[in-house]
């Protein structure tokens, strides 16, 4: 156990039986020289092929490298405020909007600097109900991916254009949309043709998931006014201390935690939060998700939990609890993990700009990690599953004019039920699917519904009823959002995830431009949503994982609930 009083240091740690392995785990980062092999960008740290590694660690610089861009991004941001917008709408998947969001829900939106929304979903209730509360002509969109290529996006950026143009014109449509992009992505071409306000070419060499302290994070930070430099400032001390040899590296010791702990069947990282620090969450969620779930091996990001009653909380867990100086919540969450034998990680913020160094430190730990699993922790392999299954749903939908949908193996009220004992209900289905979980096992309900705090509220109730009567872990998510997060895991993994898919049907769809500035559809959101769950579900059923499919009709929170009754 540890316990410092330097803001940057892990607070408190207790990691009961697994402290032999944890500092195994470190020693052979100094007798193999991680660190240093590290920033040395030494690609064989993790595999003997450079593919997907040498081009992947951009990030390692973007502390530095971003702090030379910091007055351009600031000035960029006054200019946006003084040219009529109020509000800015992030469109963008995974590693380009979830920083964007943790920004936005810690920070809140500085007095004069722009208001931030960010979707992305590509169901047609979240897209239609911006397109009813936000005036394009108010709006900076921030059109944000780094292949230039993302389906959801571009369809999302092809449907604001347009309104766009609706209100201002083509001439002046442009300049309420801004690019954050690969160098020679198709999207540079585009926002050129379109004469966008500006793109932002971010370093090529960071992926996604590790780009949060890069243009894709930082621009919308500067937009609602957070203060990019101090948060830069944090980042590179923290990276400063990343590089130090030794048991002391915070990003080096958390790494080694979660490598450690996984590999001895603790694989369940739980993470719990003090106000306002949770979304912070998702983020973690979507780093840890996708750079460890591969090869058969995998972490499963938790986030949450803090409200689970004693014994609920299996030995499979290694919990991490992020909140800020002089936090009693911290004491008496780790210390009654611990002694319960559960290992207990603490990491105390001084300010929240502190997140800065958060960023990094869980980059470098993941890094570190994703070493000690032995696998390649910044390539996706098995994301592709489920984008190819869902293409091929479109290409029939095209063809044939209607989705390949099964026939259902059940039906009770609304609910229609595929997957399950044939002739089940929806409990008795779910309850199968439960009673079939093998030793660390876990369970994933995804959503492919509207969002909304009813239906959230809902679909965290039902988790945690699972939670507690089964003891087996539990995360939600809505659909496509979690395929860009840890889509990856549930297919990568060792195969023990439970997986329950909800559907519904759409209350209003809105169809997709063919291009931006036509008129033309052949595809509508509610569709395309439709295809990614279906396609979705194909890819988990290939790679040999147990999934039920709910279809909840119309009223899904009440749904949602009747479901939760019976667990």
């Amino acid at each position: 156990m540890t316990n410092g009083s330097d803001a940057l240091d892990q607070a408190f740690e207790d990691f009961g039986a697994g402290a032999d392995a944890v500092e195994g785990a470190l020693e052979r980062i100094d007798q193999e020289r991680i660190v240093p092999r590290i920033l040395d960008r030494d690609h064989t740290v993790w595999k003997p092929d450079p593919d997907e590694i040498a081009n992947r660690l951009g990030w390692l610089d973007a502390p530095h490298a971003m702090e030379k861009e910091a007055d351009g991004l600031e000035a960029f941001a006054r200019d946006a405020a003084a040219d009529g917008c109020t509000h800015a709408l992030l469109l963008g998947m995974g590693g380009s909007s979830l920083a964007p969001e943790v920004f936005r829900r810690v920070f809140g939106v500085a007095p004069g600097r722009l208001d931030l929304d960010v979707l992305d979903s590509t169901d047609p209730g979240a897209v239609l109900r911006r397109t009813r509360s936000l005036d394009p002509a108010a709006t900076l969109h921030i059109v944000s991916t780094k292949s230039g290529s993302t389906v959801e996006t571009l369809s999302l950026f092809k449907t604001f254009y347009n309104r766009a143009v609706e209100a201002l014109g083509r001439e002046e449509a442009g300049r309420r949309f801004v690019a954050v992009t690969d160098p020679g992505s198709k999207l540079v071409a585009q926002a050129e043709a379109l004469a966008f306000r500006k793109v932002f070419l971010n370093d090529p060499d960071i992926g996604g998931r590790y780009s949060a302290l890069s243009f894709f994070g930082l621009l919308p930070a500067a937009l609602i006014g957070v203060d990019i430099r101090a948060v830069l400032a944090r980042a590179r001390a923290m990276a400063k201390r990343c590089a130090e040899a030794g048991p002391g590296n915070p990003g080096a010791r958390l790494g080694a935690a979660i490598g450690s702990l996984a590999l001895r069947g603790q694989d369940k990282l739980t993470l719990l939060w003090s106000d306002p620090l949770a979304p912070f969450g998702a983020w973690i969620e979507q780093l840890v998700a996708e750079s460890t779930g591969k090869e058969g091996r995998g972490v499963l990001p938790v986030n949450g939990d803090d409200d689970a009653p004693p014994g609920a909380l299996g030995e499979d867990r290694l919990f991490v609890h992020t909140g800020r100086g002089g936090d009693d919540q911290e004491g008496s969450t780790l210390r009654n993990a611990a002694a319960k034998g559960r290992p207990a990680v603490g990491i105390r913020l001084a300010a929240l700009e502190d997140l800065g160094a958060e960023f990094f430190r869980w980059e470098f730990a993941t890094a570190v990690a994703g070493c000690l699993l032995g696998i390649n922790p910044f390539d996706q392999p098995n994301v592709e599953s489920a984008k190819v299954s869902a293409r091929a749903m479109v290409e029939a939908y095209r063809a044939e004019g209607r989705l390949p949908e099964p026939e259902p193996g059940g039906r009770e009220g609304d609910v229609a039920v595929y997957g399950g004992p044939p002739g089940a209900g929806p409990r008795q289905a779910l309850a199968a699917l439960l009673a079939s979980g093998t030793e660390g096992a876990y369970v994933s309900l995804q959503a492919f519904v509207t969002p909304a705090a009813e239906t959230e509220a809902a679909l965290q109730a039902l988790r945690a009823r699972i939670r507690d009567a089964s003891g087996l872990a539990a995360t939600a998510a809505f659909g496509p959002r979690f395929l860009h997060s840890t889509g990856q895991l549930h297919k990568g993994d060792a195969g023990r995830g439970l997986f329950v898919q909800f559907t519904a049907d759409a209350a209003e769809d809105l169809p997709i431009p063919d291009g931006a500035g036509e008129t033309s559809s052949a595809l509508s959101f509610g569709v395309l949503e439709r295809a990614q769950a279906l396609g979705d579900r194909e890819a988990l059923e290939k790679a040999g994982r147990k999934v039920l499919r709910l279809h909840l009709g119309r009223d899904v929170p009440g749904a949602l609930q009747d479901l939760a009754a019976g667990v």
